[in-house]
């Protein structure tokens, strides 16, 4: 379990704070009210590890990674849009984020074929060929071709590439309708794959 150290008093009570919605919290961590992130934490913080730990597979990884995304809601509550869904989803999707960005770094070959294998189990058969075409890719040419991506079809894919989670857990992380992330997956794995060929036959 990540812990943060306790920030100077907010101003309002402790009390009060947890009576208001995820939302109305976010306006007072971007006015630096160190209460309403520390109850923000409370809310939100077990599910940000488990996301982490099932990402990275390793709990000092995971507590780094959920450490820096707090530390990024921190940072960065201004930037929050509650019309982009809600404060859990934008939580999770920074700690998202950061969970591939630390998969990335650890360039482990080993972790990126195992991971291979349980979206080959979680995606439906004609996704099954787009993600044999990701694991021929090289680390580099993978990120460039996901940077090509909407983030929303990047997100998923990431999730289930690199997380090996099903579309149902997906939806669930990102608070969206089973079918919206199948659609999501279905074209960003086609959009990958062509990617991906075309700069084959240009290599080749």
């Amino acid at each position: 379990m990540v812990r943060f150290m306790r920030g100077p008093p907010g101003s309002a009570s402790r009390a009060g704070l947890r009576k208001l919605a995820d939302e109305e919290l976010v306006q007072l961590v971007a006015a630096s009210d160190a209460d309403a992130f520390e109850v923000v934490f409370e809310r939100h913080a077990d599910a940000a590890f488990a996301l982490a730990y099932r990402m990275c597979g390793r709990r000092s990884v995971a507590e780094d990674v959920a450490q820096e995304a707090f530390l990024a809601l921190w940072r960065g509550a201004r930037r929050y849009d509650r019309t982009r869904g809600s404060v859990r989803t934008w939580a999770l999707g920074i700690v998202h984020n950061r969970a591939v960005d630390a998969l990335r770094r650890s360039s482990v070959h080993e972790r990126r074929r195992a991971h291979e294998e349980g979206a080959e189990e979680a995606l439906e058969a004609p996704e099954r060929t787009d993600v044999q075409a990701i694991g021929n890719a090289t680390s580099a040419e993978l990120r460039g071709a996901l940077e090509q991506l909407p983030l929303e079809q990047r997100r998923v894919i990431e999730l289930a590439y690199f997380g090996g989670f099903t579309h149902v857990e997906i939806a669930s992380m990102l608070d969206t309708p089973v079918g919206t992330v199948k659609g999501r997956m279905r074209l960003g794995l086609q959009k990958l794959r062509g990617q991906l060929h075309r700069w084959e036959a240009v290599g080749g």
